[in-house]
């Protein structure tokens, strides 16, 4: 059994985000300050919650699926995810269409806390104009953004 004290639990946490950041810049990975993160998938983009956003959200138990086939403008409400302590909204950061949903949140919702810029991906959307990434944060953007709230 290892215990942490504090300080290494935070080294931990802190190479965590260096890791998924590093893993971020080479796939391309693109952020909302809302908590959302974005990639491209050809000519989907794929779109979840930060390991931020999950953090603070706690544990997961429910994630609401936006409708296949649903046209969505950009920042406006497509899931919702319910944690133990409160629901937050995912929006879209790009206008499209939703064309794919993770089905495996039904049954396991928890993929969000466990691997929510992997296999906790929310949906995939066909974006209306790719040029709406533009305005989206790079990883050292977002890692100042979220530095700035601790």
């Amino acid at each position: 059994t290892r215990i942490c004290n504090s300080e290494t639990h935070t080294e931990a946490h802190n190479l965590k985000i260096t890791e998924t950041l590093y893993r971020d810049t080479i796939m391309t990975k693109k952020f909302t300050d809302d908590h959302e993160w974005v990639s491209h998938e050809g000519d989907l983009v794929v779109v979840g919650i930060t390991h931020y956003a999950q953090e603070q959200l706690g544990e997961i138990v429910f994630v609401e699926l936006p409708e296949i086939d649903s046209n969505v403008g950009q920042g406006e409400e497509v899931a919702v995810i319910e944690s133990v302590k409160a629901a937050g909204e995912v929006k879209a950061p790009v206008s499209g269409t939703v064309v794919t949903v993770n089905e495996k949140l039904n049954d396991a919702p928890e993929t969000v806390n466990e691997d929510p810029e992997g296999e906790g991906w929310i949906y995939k959307i066909s974006p209306a104009d790719m040029s709406e990434l533009d305005a989206l944060m790079d990883p050292d953007a977002y890692q100042a953004l979220v530095d700035s709230l601790s």
